[in-house]
């Protein structure tokens, strides 16, 4: 993305316009964090606009989506990367609205599993293509093999992170 300013950097993204000393990694650092939030903004405003969600629900529900048979909370928080009370939060609006439902784990009765209604599964549904063609137009200018070779340097990295899921 170029960027326009008056700082010297002559249109070039703020994360190249460091000096030749600096570290390329925190340099690629900086650039994937840029793309990240820039991804980030571009689907929190389009879920806001077209269907009056937010990004968070949205996941949740994408995560129950995978999930036919239902999740418990502390799952849901894993694979979320949040605190169980998020979750719980975000679980107790939702089931408000109908869109998911609780029920007592049949092998812990302190577990709650969670799972789609029929409402949620339809809503969801009804998000994900315009959901996936967000995803294919904000990366649009790569083509296939520029896709593949980014998701394998970025497999690479994360076998090497701590804290990596090995499903996720």
């Amino acid at each position: 993305m170029q960027v326009s300013s008056d700082d010297g950097t002559n249109g070039a993204d703020f994360e190249t316009a460091t000096t030749g000393g600096d570290q390329m990694e925190l340099r690629l650092w900086l650039r994937m964090l840029t793309c990240t939030n820039l991804i980030e903004t571009e689907v929190r405003q389009q879920l806001r606009r077209q269907f009056g969600i937010t990004l968070a629900r949205f996941d949740l529900l994408a995560q129950l989506a995978r999930a036919p048979k239902g999740l418990t909370m502390g799952q849901l928080s894993k694979r979320l990367m949040v605190s169980n009370g998020n979750v719980t939060g975000l679980i107790s609006r939702l089931e408000g609205e109908g869109l998911v439902e609780r029920q007592v784990a049949p092998h812990d009765k302190r577990a709650q599993i969670v799972r789609l209604t029929e409402r949620g599964d339809q809503a969801f549904s009804n998000m994900l293509p315009a959901h996936s063609a967000w995803i294919r137009q904000l990366f649009g200018n790569l083509d296939p093999d520029d896709v593949l070779r980014l998701m394998n340097l970025l497999a690479k990295l994360k076998s090497n992170l701590p804290g990596r899921e090995s499903d996720a």
